[in-house]
Parts: C-alpha cells; sequence; structure tokens
C-alpha cells in the first residue's frame, strides 16, 4: 500500500512533507526547494492535495498544487502523479508538472505556463 504522508525527496533534491491524509483522502503540507531549483528567492511554500482512496487501488495516482513563496512574483504548479510499490515494498511517486505565472496580460499569456 503506497501511502503519500510522510518526506519525500525528488532527484533534484526537492522535499515534499505531506501530513496525515483526511478521511476524504486530502492532505495538506509544504514543498521545499533543492539546488537544482536555483532560484535562491524561493521560500518553503504550501501545498494541498488529495489521492484516490487506497482500499480501493494499491497504486493510486495523486495531485497536489503548490503556491510558491516568492519575494516578487506569483507561480503556482500543478503536480498529477501514481504512487507505485515495487516488491521490495519501496514507494516511488512518478509526476508531472505544470507551472503557471502571472501574466501581465493576455497578450503576454502565451509565455506564462511551462
Amino acid at each position: 500500500q503506497c501511502l503519500l504522508s510522510g518526506s519525500w525527496r525528488s532527484d533534484t533534491g526537492c522535499r515534499m512533507v505531506v501530513s496525515t491524509l483526511d478521511k476524504d483522502n486530502r492532505f495538506s503540507g509544504f514543498y521545499l526547494p533543492g539546488p537544482a531549483a536555483g532560484n535562491s528567492e524561493l521560500l518553503t511554500s504550501p501545498l494541498e492535495g488529495s489521492q484516490q482512496d487506497t482500499r480501493l487501488v494499491p497504486q493510486h495516482t495523486f495531485y497536489f498544487t503548490v503556491n510558491w513563496r516568492l519575494r516578487e512574483a506569483a507561480q503556482t504548479t500543478v503536480f498529477l502523479g501514481q504512487c507505485y510499490v515495487d516488491t521490495n515494498g519501496e514507494e516511488t511517486l512518478h509526476a508531472l508538472w505544470l507551472l503557471r505565472e502571472v501574466a501581465d496580460s493576455p497578450d503576454e499569456d502565451w509565455k506564462s505556463t511551462r
């Protein structure tokens, strides 16, 4: 069974700490950037998310959002992924992300999403 609660580290050294899931499989926590983020203005940022009921599927999907705490910019990232458990019981998260920055105008909208 794959549980998101606890501390997770990415390949780039970022760390995510997730609270215990509530009865609706929702969670909160915080995200700490790693050295690969390369942005000294990036602070520990809050996250919120949800996962599928682990009683229904052993290797569930999940999502969470991070509202980045930056000194002079507004950014939000959505992560969408799946938790895998291998034959040794090791849990691994695989996720894709989509980052949105604030655009100054509709004409600038095209370059605000990565």
